[in-house]
């Protein structure tokens, strides 16, 4: 089966309300048959937010293979084209597989103690000499849960920095955002199997068939048999999945506040709301239908250059349908106003009751694997365990499990979001920087800002990777890292579902384990807790999972009930139940609340005292605010809009991906798209080579005629020698502080 021309793989139609049938996808290496195999490794994919169960193929010591697990419920065997060629293939190629560090302004080869000597010399005296604001962590979606927990301590208890975040600040931070202004805490209200019982499926800004090709999939499934879905879809872009729409919102980039106020409105002018719903479990409905009521289906159409016909028809749908289920991604989190946007769709699913039900609920989607498990863990600069840091008891409460001095614990201001991390480092307060499986020197916004920064002569930077990448190239001290299949681990999918990844195979040379790396620098600079013991107690990856279980007690993402070897059995939600809500008891109490609240307009906080006289006790928040012109606006200089998304083929900055042969063939260089109406204008034909140029730098890359609306082009974020985000502008939506990729003011012309 070649899965690069047919990316979602053959149809299993069925209907509303039956199993998902399953098929199971198996890629080999050449020359290997399933007889070969010495044995088969339970994993699961981690080139999605998906996770999907799979088996990992070993023959004499090496990956071989991978194999899709059919009685998983997240795929039923099914892997997408990322997941079968770029999980293993790249573990082949150019790895890094010794430490380094620069000498003469050269990386050269060294030995472990060498490098992590120097790590720990820096460490302590810029401790000494300008304490623990002086350090940041920079993390990752792709470690494993008990690597974000034990880097978590680390940072909080035994350095005492507020300054962690990671690069899942720029893609899913207004997912946990939205879902935490709305109903107090982060955790995904429904689960996978609502597409087998939806009745109406709305994509807001999610490009499913690339992002998420077995979800995907699932759906083609569905709309394939009886009892069809309808489907709508919001995205500047005709893509695949618009095309398949009954429905195709197709808004201005930088809009969508306008959008959903529009849909709200109509859901509201109709009376298409389960008023006892609302009365009973939701606050803010009056405020809500005030704010909403200029955003007439014509006004709305203005703003955003859509048909006022067809927004009414998607309100009509999603008021009148039985069960609806909402996706949420990028097109919302990367655009202007994405937290206020994201609320209005947790709003819609409120007005009508249809929340933490069979067929019913809203997934703000993640877009890597282990997203989820930043923002549980504590690695994201959030407190473990979905813990406010507004909150005393809260502190008390990590104070206590890691017995160490409350006022060690940074709960004197919000955590230090991403974008604030980097400022202070080009500022020169931050001064040193560990970065570990990412690569911010291709993903950050304002690439030339952020080579700048790296290159800082008193910024001492860290990076811990697999690969060489562009990020390494400007590191002070790399340190080589095991990989998926390397090593042994537990990673929470989109929608909650936990699997365990058994290690496979031995790293390549002396690379360790990002674990065993964290453990080291904790063992070396011999952090200790009150009584004088070691910090970190745990030794290993099941010993860091145990000591997670107890943080998570009595959270709402509680783990206690899962284990190693319970996981063995397949991948489990947390809390033990499929979805989130069915007894419409939010977690919303002041006491219980991962936080307090924003205005969503300003970003200012709710204070705890503002907060409690809401007296919210389980019920859930209407937030409301209006739409606000983008800050990047088009210009005589600057006439097209230029939005960033992903390649089918690839992952984030194809530090993976672009090591994978297949999928480099099938996408090995960007391009930018544009509307046939733009290029007429312009003047341009298929695979002409122009340049696209913001005010912030540009590239030039070759012309893809089609799927665009007018007036919007759109560019891969995924290549490193010809970035989008040489174009992208720092900025940052106000609430979750996620960088607002999709909107820059570009020019093309002809090369």
């Amino acid at each position: 089966m070649n899965r690069i021309a047919d990316v979602w793989g053959p149809r299993t139609p069925h209907g509303r309300g039956s199993d998902w049938p399953a098929r199971v996808d198996l890629e080999l290496a050449d020359g290997v048959t399933e007889s070969d195999v010495d044995r088969w490794v339970p994993s699961a994919c981690v080139l999605c937010s998906n996770g999907c169960g799979c088996d990992i193929a070993v023959k004499d010591g090496r990956m071989v293979g991978v194999r899709g697990r059919a009685d998983d419920p997240v795929n039923r065997g099914r892997l997408g084209p990322k997941g079968l060629y770029g999980s293993w293939q790249a573990h082949r190629t150019d790895r890094l597989t010794r430490p380094r560090i620069r000498r003469g302004g050269e990386l050269v080869e060294t030995d472990w103690d060498t490098a992590m000597g120097e790590v720990v010399r820096r460490s302590r005296e810029l401790l000494a000499e300008s304490g623990p604001l002086s350090h940041g962590f920079y993390t990752s979606g792709q470690l494993f849960l008990e690597e974000y927990y034990t880097l978590g301590v680390i940072g909080k208890a035994g350095i005492g920095t507020p300054h962690m975040d990671g690069n899942t600040r720029l893609c899913t931070a207004t997912a946990a955002a939205a879902l935490k202004e709305t109903f107090g805490s982060d955790g995904q209200p429904a689960c996978h199997a609502d597409v087998d019982l939806t009745d109406a499926l709305f994509l807001f800004g999610h490009n499913m068939a690339a992002t998420q090709t077995v979800l995907w999939a699932r759906v083609l499934d569905r709309l394939d048999g009886p009892d069809r879905p309808r489907l709508v879809v919001v995205d500047p872009r005709r893509t695949p999945v618009a095309e398949r729409a009954d429905v195709h919102l197709a808004p201005l980039p930088g809009t969508n506040q306008a959008l959903l106020n529009g849909l709200v409105r109509a859901v509201i002018e109709h009376d298409w709301v389960d008023h006892d719903y609302v009365a009973a479990h939701t606050l803010g409905f009056e405020e809500l239908k005030a704010t909403v009521e200029p955003y007439t289906p014509e006004h709305v159409a203005r703003i955003c250059g859509i048909s006022p016909a067809d927004l009414l028809r998607a309100a009509e749908i999603f008021g009148t349908t039985g069960r609806v289920l909402s996706t949420v991604l990028q097109g919302f989190y990367q655009s202007h106003q994405a937290t206020a946007a994201s609320c209005q769709v947790n709003n819609l699913h409120l007005l009508r009751g249809l929340i933490g039900r069979p067929g019913s609920g809203v997934l703000q989607m993640n877009g890597q694997p282990t997203a989820q498990n930043t923002r549980e863990c504590g690695a994201n600069g959030d407190l473990p365990g979905f813990r406010n840091w507004d909150n005393p008891e809260h502190v008390e409460q990590l104070a206590r499990l890691w017995n160490v001095d409350p006022l060690v614990i940074p709960h004197w201001a919000p955590p230090t979001h991403a974008m604030q991390i980097w400022r202070y480092a080009e500022q020169g307060s931050i001064r040193f920087l560990w970065i570990s499986a990412t690569n911010p020197a291709v993903s950050l916004p304002e690439l030339a800002r952020i080579r700048d920064i790296l290159r800082r002569d008193d910024l001492f930077v860290v990076v811990q990777d697999g690969f060489p990448t562009e990020t390494t190239e400007l590191a002070d001290v790399v340190l080589p890292a095991a990989l998926w299949g390397e090593k042994q681990g537990t990673f929470t999918n989109a929608t909650r579902v936990v699997h365990l990844s058994e290690q496979a195979v031995q790293p390549p040379g002396e690379a360790r384990s990002d674990l065993d790396i964290f453990l080291d620098y904790a063992r070396r600079m011999d952090f200790r807790d009150r009584d004088g013991a070691p910090l970190i107690k745990w030794k290993d990856a099941e010993g860091a999972f145990d000591a997670w279980r107890e943080c998570s007690r009595g959270r709402p993402c509680d783990y206690t009930e899962l284990s190693y070897a319970k996981l063995r059995e397949g991948g489990i939600p947390w809390g033990g139940k499929e979805r989130l809500y069915a007894d419409s008891h939010f977690p919303t109490a002041a006491d219980h609340c991962e936080d307090f609240g924003h205005d969503l307009l300003t970003g200012a906080s709710v204070t705890p005292v503002e907060y409690r006289a809401r007296r919210p006790d389980g019920r859930a928040f209407l937030k409301a605010v209006e739409y606000t012109p983008a800050p990047e606006q088009l210009s005589d200089d600057y006439p097209l809009l230029c939005t960033t998304g992903r390649s089918v083929y690839h992952f984030h900055t194809r530090t993976k991906t672009g090591r994978a042969p297949k999928l480099q063939q099938a996408a090995p260089d960007p391009w930018v798209e544009v509307s046939s109406a733009d290029a007429d204008a312009l003047g341009l034909a298929e695979g002409d080579l122009v340049c696209v140029e913001s005010e912030r730098g540009a590239i030039e890359v070759p012309v893809r005629i089609g799927r665009c609306r007018p007036g919007v082009v759109f560019v891969p974020f995924h290549y490193g020698f010809q970035a989008a985000n040489e174009l992208t502008r720092t900025t940052w939506d106000p609430v979750s502080k996620q960088p607002v990729f999709k909107i820059s003011a570009v020019r093309i012309r002809k090369v």
